[in-house]
């Protein structure tokens, strides 16, 4: 066991310099820890007003992966393109699978422990397709994907399906890291869809476009209707207007 330690253009640009692609370099970096199947972890929607927050997942093989061009975290990517790169991602990935925590569970658990069972949820997935990672590389500061810690001998223990497999952080790995960059490609893809099928059920707070995140239309339709179901009405949706 290893241990552990919203817009509508791609912005290619970063300080005037153009991104350079994410590899596989760091996620290489395991194998002399003995890691074969390395699982890349990002979230989309956790800073949305409505709709789920997902976790996408994408597992690479150490020994024999190759790189896959195009792949960009998804928030450098227009809409045409992820769509493009999605299935590529999906054929590509040795297992990939995306999981999704609704706003009611946001709203009764709170979105670190709504992200861990997005997380979960996807990670069952992978389980599932008979493939059981060595490690996992999750992008950000925060391990919020491992289970909660046992305060005391007469807790239940973690689910058999929790991810119990070392988890390492690293902040930009979404933009450095192929396997990271492709589950946010994943994820992003599965997540917008979710929005525009939730579009068709209240149009006017423009989800099609703005995907649930605080856009002046979204706000508005906020003040004007109130909140739905998909909602995350534990927030402080228009600070203390509703």
């Amino acid at each position: 066991m290893i241990p552990a330690t919203e817009s509508k253009a791609p912005a290619r640009q970063t300080d005037g310099v153009r991104s350079k692609a994410p590899t596989l370099r760091h996620e290489r970096t395991f194998k002399a820890q003995g890691a074969r199947y390395l699982a890349g972890v990002d979230e989309v929607g956790r800073g949305a007003l409505a709709g789920p927050v997902s976790v996408g997942i994408a597992v690479v093989d150490l020994h024999t992966q190759k790189p896959l061009a195009g792949v960009r975290d998804s928030k450098l990517l227009s809409p045409a393109e992820r769509e493009r790169l999605e299935p590529l991602v999906r054929h590509w990935s040795v297992a990939s699978a995306v999981g999704h925590a609704s706003a009611r569970e946001i709203d009764a658990i709170g979105i670190i422990a709504a992200l861990r069972l997005a997380g979960t949820r996807a990670w069952q997935d992978i389980l599932a397709a008979g493939i059981s990672p060595d490690v996992v590389l999750l992008d950000g500061s925060h391990n919020w994907l491992s289970p909660a810690g046992q305060p005391s001998l007469f807790d239940e223990p973690p689910v058999d399906f929790a991810c119990l497999a070392p988890v390492h952080t690293k902040i930009k790995a979404d933009m450095q890291c192929l396997s990271v960059a492709a589950a946010s490609v994943i994820a992003k893809v599965e997540r917008d869809e979710q929005m525009r099928g939730l579009h068709s059920e209240y149009p006017e707070f423009g989800w099609d476009v703005n995907k649930g995140y605080a856009t002046a239309i979204h706000r508005d339709a906020l003040r004007a209707a109130g909140a739905t179901p998909y909602h995350r009405v534990s927030w402080n949706l228009l600070g203390g207007e509703l």
